[in-house]
């Protein structure tokens, strides 16, 4: 007799890992190509491994872990890795006449049928994650080619450039396979690191630098070469520093990439930002904002004029939250103009200028020119200089709202950092709104998230700044976060409003102290707190919020 097979989501709900109310909401939304679980897994109701378990008692068939799982590397062939790629699946391992194969959904019956087919084997299926499929594919799929890529590899001729201009070639397609995983794997920089005899490639996920692979020396000049003519650099020209700009398409995902490079003593060391066009970085309301901070922060970007200034070391998420403030503002009834240096994301229905210093374009001549083309909205990348600082003040005053970044510490340093610029205090306070520091921090694991009892430490530490603790949340380590604990990354801000009471300290030249007791007063929530906040909710460790802030 049958058994009769429960649905999904109903599953979900007796195994506690969804409320009815969520799993109507979803159905609702649901059309019929959709996957239920795909569609919680999007709006992160449930977790990947929540799922996993789920079906491996729905379906009754077997989970399978692929970290650090012993693969033998002959039946990559079996399976071509556009099929592996496309169906999400890798094959583990081969027992007589049975070959076991992980997949993202073990319900395939056409997939399973066609492997069945070309393979000639009986296919036996494991669930695995998306993510553990993806790696691994990245891994044993890649290096398979990148043997075929050591041997010794001459200087860069005339006759070779034309070679690294065809796609078959392979030194192309080692750096685009580079580039492919380190999508995969979320990774916001690629590093190209010379060493005396290698070349290290390595992924910078999460905030955090990782050694992908070791390359021969040999092989350093074609790959320079190639992300070179790729970003439309000078190849013949190795003693300067030079910057560039890739357009591209990594599994049919649309890539920006930021390419710099530095001549070392072993030879030209190449960064490249990967910005994923594809990425939802418009959401304002995805930015991390607690509720009083998103209060305050709306309630300041739909003032008329002034000057909203966003604060924080380089790669603290600035921009992201810019844009997201600009896309919030954006519509048919204002004129938006950007000056950037350089423009990540391009927005639109958004005028951005990308500064050129070679033709005598910077922040300041752009913004001077800005002022005449009638804005109401104008966004000044970063104000490094008096003179930039001069004229955002003025734009602001002329009944322009302006948004701009300052590289300094926190909210209150910025305050002063104008007036060190030689900004006279009561300009200002005539002009400035509001300043936000924000930092980066990584998130627990929510896969392999455990709760701990808070140390006697930790207790301190909230206690100073007038906050209980029981427990946090930590990362044991799995292979979904690269046995990290931590797995992607959210902001912590600290939004201070310039009030009467500020401005007037800071027009008779106050200390930062004596605005920081306002800011107290004010109930303004510092970084220390936002961060102590978001461990307290389970999203973080007391570790990485003192990575990031100071506890006074």
């Amino acid at each position: 007799m049958a058994v009769e097979r429960k649905k999904l989501g109903d599953l979900l709900v007796e195994q506690g890992f969804l409320t009815e109310e969520e799993l109507t909401s979803v159905l609702v939304d649901k059309t019929r190509e959709q996957k239920i679980g795909d569609l919680l897994l999007q709006r992160g109701i449930i977790t990947e491994q929540q799922l996993i378990e789920t079906l491996e008692v729905q379906l009754g068939i077997p989970h399978v872990t692929l970290y650090r799982y012993p693969f033998d590397p002959k039946l990559f062939h079996m399976v071509p890795k556009e099929v592996a790629k496309r169906k999400m699946l890798v094959p583990l391992k081969r027992e007589n006449d049975k070959l076991y194969i992980a997949m993202t959904d073990p319900m395939d019956i056409i997939t399973i049928d066609d492997l069945r087919l070309t393979t000639g084997f009986n296919i036996e299926p494991a669930i695995a994650s998306k993510d553990d499929i993806m790696k691994t594919i990245a891994k044993y799929y890649d290096e398979e080619s990148y043997d075929d890529l050591l041997d010794d590899m001459p200087e860069v001729t005339k006759e070779q450039q034309e070679e690294l201009n065809d796609l078959d070639a392979p030194i192309v397609r080692l750096v685009n396979q580079i580039l492919s995983n380190a999508v995969s794997q979320k990774a916001s920089d690629v590093h190209f690191d010379p060493q005396e005899n290698k070349v290290l490639v390595r992924y910078r996920i999460d905030g955090s630098l990782r050694t992908e692979r070791t390359l021969p020396k040999t092989m350093q000049q074609m790959i320079t070469a190639r992300i070179k003519i790729m970003a439309n650099l000078d190849i013949t020209e190795n003693r300067v520093p030079q910057d560039g700009r890739i357009k591209t398409n990594v599994d049919f995902r649309p890539i920006d990439l930021r390419v710099s490079s530095l001549p070392t003593v072993f030879g030209e060391k190449i960064v490249m930002r990967i910005l994923d066009l594809s990425a939802n970085l418009t959401d304002i309301s995805k930015l991390g904002f607690n509720e009083t901070n998103m209060q305050r922060f709306m309630k300041e970007i739909e003032k008329p004029n002034g000057i909203i200034l966003i604060s924080g070391p380089t790669g603290s998420g600035k921009s992201s939250t810019l844009y997201a403030a600009l896309n919030k503002l954006n519509s048919e009834e204002v004129n938006i103009i950007t000056v950037e240096d350089p423009v990540e994301y391009q927005l639109e229905g958004i005028n951005q200028i990308q500064v050129n210093s070679n033709v005598g374009l910077t922040f300041a001549a752009g913004l001077r020119s800005i002022l005449r083309q009638d804005p109401d909205i104008v966004m000044v990348g970063e104000i490094r200089d008096k003179e930039t600082a001069d004229i955002s003040i003025r734009a602001s005053l002329t009944g322009h709202l302006v948004l701009s970044t300052i590289h300094t510490n926190d909210s209150i340093a910025s305050v002063t950092r104008l007036m060190d610029m030689g900004i006279e205090p009561f300009l200002v306070t005539a002009s400035l709104n509001a300043v936000v520091a924000q930092r980066l921090i990584r998130k627990v694991c929510r896969d392999c998230r455990k709760l701990e009892p808070a140390t006697i430490r930790e207790q301190e530490i909230f206690g100073r700044r007038g906050l209980t603790i029981d427990s946090v949340a930590r990362g044991k380590g799995c292979p979904q976060c690269n046995m990290t604990g931590y797995r992607g990354r959210m902001a912590i801000h600290e939004v201070l409003i310039v009030d009467e009471d500020i401005k007037n300290v800071i027009n008779r030249n106050g200390t930062a102290a004596e605005i920081r007791e306002i800011a107290v007063k004010n109930n303004t929530i510092f970084l220390i707190d936002d961060g102590l906040l978001k461990v307290k909710e389970g999203m973080t460790t007391t570790e990485e919020v003192l990575r990031v802030a100071i506890a006074e």
